[in-house]
């Protein structure tokens, strides 16, 4: 999507490992691809749905 802006999860290690990327600058959704594969698939959150991913992501972390 043009504007995104990538970052890359603070939960990717820097080893080479599974990492993802995160766009959230963009107005009303969220982007998510593999760090590996940038010009493969791309995930598409609203934001309301990508908030509910993290709660509940934290929330198994904290389990």
């Amino acid at each position: 999507m043009t504007g995104a802006r990538w970052r890359k999860s603070t939960r990717s290690g820097n080893n080479g490992g599974d990492c993802v990327e995160v766009a959230d600058n963009l107005p009303g959704i969220v982007l998510v691809r593999d760090t590996k594969d940038r010009d493969g698939g791309t995930l598409r959150f609203d934001t309301a749905q990508w908030q509910g991913f993290v709660r509940f992501a934290k929330a198994l972390g904290a389990a």
